[in-house]
């Protein structure tokens, strides 16, 4: 069985390290840089969300994929690239974002060319998300735009309305991986004010869910399915149409692009998540 318990997801030394590794980034700027290329899908949206448009001269191909990207629209205006090193040195950048899972031979030839590389950790929780987004407003020398936007992140956050504590979701993705509490799907869920059925020790970063322990937990809420390009019909997806489903509380087509990165977006999904734990305690209330 699944415990509902969620254990400690953050370690205070790797969450130390974290800010020790985004603050040696910021200070490596003094001035605003003219020219920045984004290689990773969420750094496109906080370079959108933050730099003077004529600042970025090239983003990650992701960043036009509506079904990956929030900021597609936005997007279209900018070349593209593939995270090649000599399709980025050609632009001259002076600044270039990446994820610490970029393609490392890439970074390294960046590097090695004299060309600046800052790997941003990926957000997955709040603490996290708050420093990425304050350290991507230093890198691009616009901190007041990085602060307006976490300001505007709280309020947003302290507005949803949350179910009352209690309801205990599961979000089981193909092969039937179930999300744990340190992932930002598992982040989400928190927020909108689940506690994660995929938890316990060993779980933090989720692993395979076997559908007769789901179906044994009885969850108040399964959120089915994913976001990511590609997920047509494969056996990896066949577990998601399982009959045994039919007895849960499945809700499918929910997860969109603003479950794909730890950013303002996400409070798109915590919102209807936590819409949907209102409609829950509602519908138990009258059975």
């Amino acid at each position: 069985m699944w415990g509902c318990v969620r254990g400690s997801d953050l370690k205070g030394a790797a969450l130390a390290a974290l800010f020790a590794a985004l603050g040696a980034a910021t200070s490596a700027w003094a001035e605003e840089p003219a020219r920045v290329v984004s290689m990773n899908l969420c750094t496109d949206q906080l370079a959108l969300a933050l730099a003077d448009p004529d600042q970025i001269v090239s983003l990650s191909h992701f960043a036009i994929d509506p079904t990956m990207s929030v900021s597609w629209k936005q997007a279209e205006d900018y070349p593209l690239n593939y995270g090649r090193a000599e399709e980025i040195s050609i632009l001259h950048p002076d600044l270039v974002l990446a994820d610490t899972w970029s393609n490392p031979d890439t970074i390294r030839m960046l590097r090695t060319l004299g060309i600046s590389v800052e790997q941003l950790p990926p957000g997955t929780s709040l603490p996290e998300i708050r420093a990425r987004i304050a350290t991507t407003g230093e890198l691009l020398g616009h901190p007041d735009r990085a602060a307006k936007m976490l300001a505007d992140f709280d309020a947003r956050l302290a507005a949803i309305e949350k179910p009352e504590p209690g309801l205990r979701a599961a979000i089981i993705g193909p092969s039937g991986y179930g999300y744990g509490p340190r992932t930002l799907e598992g982040q989400i869920l928190e927020m909108a004010g689940f506690s994660n059925v995929v938890s316990g020790p060993g779980l933090d970063w989720g692993g395979r869910l076997p559908l007769e322990d789901l179906v044994m937990d009885r969850p108040d809420l399964v959120v089915v399915g994913g976001s990511m390009k590609g997920q047509g019909t494969s056996r990896a997806q066949e577990v998601l149409a399982h009959p045994v489903l039919r007895d849960l509380p499945v809700v499918r087509g929910l997860r969109d692009a603003s479950w794909t990165c730890g950013a303002p977006a996400m409070l798109t999904a915590v919102a209807e998540l936590a819409a949907l734990g209102r409609q829950i305690e509602k519908d138990k209330m009258t059975q």
